[in-house]
């Protein structure tokens, strides 16, 4: 596997040999001085171009950057292709284990890109990018909720509940595990998420997809979220529905007492008592 800094020669020396290239700007984990650093960080690249079309569908950049595991360009994968004059994206994963998603963004563009807190100037040809403040994660800390966004949640994973409950009833294993994991999972996360930025005071980052959270809560309340996770027997997407309906309960309770809000008991207990008869309804059965 190349070494960090011999990926990051290579990303320098390419842009220094085109002059297209005047800029080049490093976003992403890499520049977060509040994660620990290991190998499969990916280096997140913005080349700011005079013209974005010579390094459009370009193999000759790709493979200047080493040998390919597989390749994605996000640009090319609707039919039809969506023109987009300013920007063009590679992302490269290789053989060695590295990762380079790189963007290649005209300089008319670059307001837009360096707006990120987490950025950081590698190559400056012209001087012509603004100086900017040392990278933070300020802009991916969480939100503290409103008091409509905070019963929205409520409502909408107490109302998806038994939607998977029926699901399993009726023995539609897809449906029932789609509903519980992009649908309830999704709001169980919104308020993980507050819970975290109340432990926090909302000054630390969760991360893509909460990956950070673990760190941030009760190492009882972690144990609740690896229990949501059920494999494909009926009885545990059972237990692990449950599970979820506690956690959110717990998680809901915190936040709205944090922030005053006022917490939705009767549905909560009108749902929970619903899905403990459908749990225990008879396959046969004609009538609830």
């Amino acid at each position: 596997m190349r070494s960090d800094q011999a990926m990051l020669d290579l990303i320098l020396n390419y842009a220094n040999q085109d002059d297209n290239v005047r800029a080049v700007v490093m976003n992403g984990s890499r520049v977060n001085p509040n994660i620990e650093k290991d190998l499969f960080q990916d280096f997140d690249i913005v080349y700011l171009v005079r013209d974005v079309e010579p390094l459009r569908q370009n193999a000759d950049l790709v493979s200047y950057f080493g040998e390919i595991m597989i390749l994605q360009t996000p640009e090319d994968m609707v039919s039809p292709s969506p023109v987009k004059r300013n920007q063009y994206v590679y992302l490269m994963q290789f053989l060695d284990g590295n990762r380079i998603d790189l963007s290649i963004v005209h300089v008319t563009s670059a307001k837009v890109r360096l707006a990120d807190s987490l950025s950081v100037v590698l190559l400056d040809k012209d001087g012509s990018v603004p100086t900017l403040p040392p990278p933070s994660d300020r802009d991916y800390l969480p939100k503290k909720p409103s008091a409509k966004a905070f019963a929205d949640c409520c409502n909408e994973f107490w109302w998806v509940n038994p939607y998977v409950a029926k699901g399993l009833w009726r023995d539609e294993l897809t449906y029932a595990t789609h509903m519980m994991n992009a649908i309830l999972r999704k709001e169980m996360m919104q308020m993980l998420t507050w819970y975290f930025g109340v432990g926090t005071d909302f000054q630390n980052s969760p991360g893509t997809r909460g990956k950070y959270i673990k760190h941030g809560i009760d190492p009882e309340l972690w144990v609740l979220v690896e229990q949501t996770y059920a494999d494909a027997h009926t009885d545990h997407i059972w237990d692990a529905l449950f599970v979820m309906g506690e956690l959110f309960r717990r998680l809901a309770h915190t936040v709205a007492e944090h922030f005053q809000f006022k917490y939705v008991e009767q549905e909560d207990r009108n749902v929970t008592e619903y899905l403990y008869r459908i749990r225990q309804l008879p396959k046969d059965a004609e009538t609830l």
